[in-house]
């Protein structure tokens, strides 16, 4: 395949730049929302997707950066089982990829269809935005997670809503390549506006050297942390399944029969289980880039090998990671406040575009009872102590979907087998 694309070495290495550009917006914004080093995710980025090129043939070209879906399981799982046990959760998700990839092998495609269908993915997807709801509104107010005050009320809005109106605005209005960058102008402004109102440190920046090792965290494995995290690599799964397709139809290609879906979902699996290894994020299929090769028409693999090589060497500037940690907690809210309401808004195109229809019992049982669990703080378990386990939010909504959809009377049909894999 790849001796059709001719494309002169120094077209390839700007065009890897340009794509990593557009990523690079919301591949930072993860780790910086989660307290993880941005640095890293930037190194288990560009790690992640070469090691999603080599299980793959370098057949598809898309980007792998840090996943939103992780967001809300990741703070909890730090505050409650620390930083190294919650990497090894992320770690025990990548397998759940490689375990998807296998039954897809064995059992067809159809499998996914049959096991997480739209009425489980829908309202799984919509209580993740929402959940993270809370989060966003303290950040544009200058809070921490927590809901304490770290910027004055009426500074941190004067940042964060100007952050957030930039953001709309590109997204509605900007044409072209500048479409594809709204977060990217949202950050500089609310980083622009942070530096007028003084609420930067600049001497955080000016001390870090110029060149550092990325500080990057050894996991723990942790049985209760694993089963805290792993049920939400489920809804990520179905967006990674839906980026192989959106990018397919963009080249032309059918990348679920060659290299095939159980490829590319151990690519992704794969890509994650690293990023655990190392401290970063889990990674997913950037639909940003996938916007930029269509945009560009450019369908060769091989500018996101470039683009994961300009990713690992930023990882290694330490005051480019400096910087990045230096950005106030008013400019992510505000860009947050869009972002967190398109994952829900992305759950309930979902329901709508499969046409699910809710006067039925048993999906208005489903959505029902995913959306309370998911959004309401429901816990199963103790989860009083440290070493208690309690499965509660993201990851429980996950579990008693598929359970519910898999009892419930009107679903006998997901035990016929799928077609083969080729």
């Amino acid at each position: 395949m790849q001796d059709e694309f001719n494309d002169p070495l120094w077209r390839q290495v700007l065009s890897g730049a340009q794509m990593l550009f557009v990523a690079f917006g919301a591949l930072v914004l993860m780790p910086l929302i989660t307290g993880l080093d941005p640095n890293v995710a930037l190194f288990t980025a560009g790690l992640g997707t070469l090691l999603f090129q080599l299980m793959t043939g370098r057949q598809v070209p898309v980007f792998l950066a840090s996943s939103f879906a992780f967001i809300t399981p990741i703070i909890l799982a730090k505050q409650q089982f620390g930083l190294a046990e919650t990497m090894g959760g992320v770690m025990a998700a990548g397998f759940v990829y490689t375990f998807l990839g296998a039954a897809v092998k064995i059992k067809g495609t159809g499998f996914i269809d049959r096991l997480l269908p739209p009425v489980v993915i829908g309202p799984v997807i919509i209580s993740i935005g929402l959940a993270m709801a809370p989060i966003a509104a303290n950040m544009a107010m200058g809070k921490d997670a927590d809901g304490t005050q770290l910027i004055p009320y009426q500074t941190a809005m004067l940042i964060s809503m100007p952050a957030l109106l930039t953001t709309l605005v590109v997204a509605v209005f900007g044409r072209g390549m500048f479409k594809l960058l709204p977060i990217m102008f949202g950050v500089l402004v609310g980083f622009g506006l942070s530096f007028a109102f003084g609420v930067v440190d600049v001497a955080r920046i000016a001390a870090a050297p110029w060149f550092a090792l990325p500080q990057f965290t050894a996991p723990a494995f942790n049985w209760q942390a694993i089963l805290f995290i792993v049920p939400v690599a489920l809804a990520p799964a179905i967006e990674h399944i839906g980026g192989v397709i959106a990018v397919g139809s963009v080249t032309g290609r059918d990348y679920l029969k060659k290299p095939g879906l159980h490829r590319t979902l151990f690519g992704d699996g794969v890509a994650t289980t690293a990023a655990g290894l190392f401290g970063g994020p889990p990674n997913t299929t950037y639909a940003e880039v996938t916007g930029a090769v269509m945009l560009t028409k450019n369908y060769n693999p091989k500018i996101m090998t470039w683009a994961a090589i300009f990713a690992i060497s930023l990882a290694f500037i330490g005051k480019f990671g400096a910087l990045l940690q230096s950005i106030p907690v008013p400019v992510m809210g505000g860009i947050l406040c869009l972002l967190f309401g398109s994952i829900a808004a992305v759950g309930m195109n979902t329901l709508i575009r499969h046409r699910i229809d809710l006067g039925e019992a048993r999906n208005l049982v489903i959505v029902s009872v995913t959306l309370v669990f998911g959004i309401g703080g429901v816990l199963v378990g103790s989860g009083t102590g440290p070493d208690d386990f309690g499965l509660k939010g993201i990851a429980l909504c996950a579990v008693v979907a598929i359970a519910l959809n898999l009892l419930l009377p009107g679903n006998d049909h997901w035990k016929q087998p799928g077609p083969p894999v080729v």
